[in-house]
């Protein structure tokens, strides 16, 4: 590598305040209350972000709340619309297949920023996607039917959460 790709290299590194502008959000869900976080745009800058209830206590299925908490700052969200979207979501459902999935749409506000992230306002359209293939009973009157109990395993399962928006600091 040149010393033109070197200089940008570190100008990639260097931190800046933002100015704001469009975001493009990408959250890996994991089966707690803490998930991977990227953002790119006006906020270049990765993390976690926690569920909370609004008492700021972590909960995994009913966290109408999250503390983002990235590698230059934190803030807070506020997704009660898509928690309650998500729990308004029809899924569907393949009963030869014993497949399932559901989308929920809604926007989320980001506030209370510390770090770079200080000042930091704006709404986010998020979208989460959640598909999965139940189990099959295995032996008596129901061996190859789908299993549909709440506690039933399942064989796969696979969420995407994504969503673009404005930031202002």
């Amino acid at each position: 590598m040149g010393v033109a790709g070197l200089s940008g290299a570190s100008a990639l590194g260097a931190s800046s305040m933002p100015a704001g502008g469009a975001v493009h959000v990408f959250v890996q869900p994991s089966s707690g209350a803490t998930d991977k976080i990227l953002i790119t745009g006006a906020v270049g800058d990765y993390g976690t972000a926690l569920s909370e209830n609004k008492n700021g206590k972590p909960n995994a299925n009913n966290g109408d709340f999250a503390y983002v908490k990235l590698t230059q700052g934190s803030f807070e969200v506020n997704k009660t619309k898509l928690q309650a979207a998500g729990n308004n979501a029809t899924p569907s459902y393949d009963k030869s297949t014993c497949s399932f999935s559901f989308s929920a749409s809604a926007p989320v506000t980001f506030a209370d920023g510390t770090g770079l992230y200080k000042g930091i306002s704006g709404t986010v359209m998020i979208t989460e996607s959640y598909g999965g293939i139940g189990s099959r009973y295995t032996s008596g009157a129901k061996k190859g039917l789908c299993n549909t109990s709440n506690n039933a395993p399942l064989a796969a399962q696979l969420g995407t959460v994504e969503g673009t928006g404005t930031v202002k600091f």
